[in-house]
């Protein structure tokens, strides 16, 4: 089908694969200048990067982790949107390999952000097309693991909210339906928009995504609640599978 065509809304598993990546970047290496903390004092939280802001916020790492190292692989393999949607500790702790206090952390920034802002209406992005997801998953393009990620819209193609629902482990992951359309009878979502990423940077469904996307539509039937479409991205392209099954 053509990638440009517009969803349409009506009235068990997924192996996600990952590669390691290792990150050695340390604060205790940088000019004082080039701190987190003591960058923010001489020039502004403006002119510090997320991760940096990021490290500023947990102030210290682990027995095992640097706290720049650990703020950038939490941005890097988790994404900038889906730390703003972290609302699960445990979960977020499991994901990324991070000690529970700073999942915490990382939550409660979350909470305050969405809690600050998101009153801001004027910003919802709408979304109709799978090029309009492509540009609306821009963090997750290039992440060094497949994350699978849901897209929760109204009846009026609104995002509502979004979710890392889950991200490849050495391994394997499986997602549920469960998973999948929990949230989106939290939030009344009329419709889902699932997507995933492809660190190889192939685009071509496997089987098993056209299976998966096929199982989801149905339990959504179910529910009440329509998977519009799964789309597969990459840095530079993606494919839409899932509205190739709308009527």
């Amino acid at each position: 089908m053509k990638q440009d065509t517009f969803y349409t809304l009506v009235d068990n598993h997924l192996v996600l694969d990952n590669a390691d990546r290792r990150y050695i970047l340390k604060v205790r290496d940088l000019p004082p200048d080039k701190k987190p903390r003591e960058k923010m004092l001489l020039h502004g939280p403006g002119a510090l990067s997320a991760k940096e802001l990021l490290a500023a916020i947990l102030n210290t790492g682990s027995k095992k982790e640097e706290v720049l190292s650990m703020s950038t692989r939490i941005i890097d393999e988790y994404g900038e949107q889906s730390i703003m949607h972290a609302k699960d500790p445990k979960k977020l702790s499991t994901d990324i390999n991070i000690p529970i206090g700073k999942a915490i952390q990382v939550v409660a920034i979350a909470e305050l952000g969405r809690r600050f802002f998101h009153k801001n209406t004027a910003a919802t992005p709408i979304i109709r097309t799978a090029q309009e997801v492509f540009e609306y998953v821009q963090d997750m393009r290039e992440l060094p693991k497949e994350h699978l990620r849901g897209i929760y819209l109204n009846a009026h193609y609104k995002v509502i909210y979004s979710e890392t629902i889950s991200i490849g482990t050495v391994d394997a992951n499986i997602v549920h339906p469960r998973e999948v359309f929990k949230p989106a009878l939290e939030y009344s979502a009329a419709a889902v928009i699932l997507v995933h990423n492809h660190p190889s940077g192939s685009v071509e469904p496997s089987g098993n995504d056209y299976a998966i996307t096929e199982q989801l539509i149905k339990a959504g039937c179910i529910l009440g609640v329509d998977l519009i479409d799964h789309v597969i991205v990459t840095k530079d392209s993606f494919a839409s599978i899932g509205a190739a099954y709308q009527a």
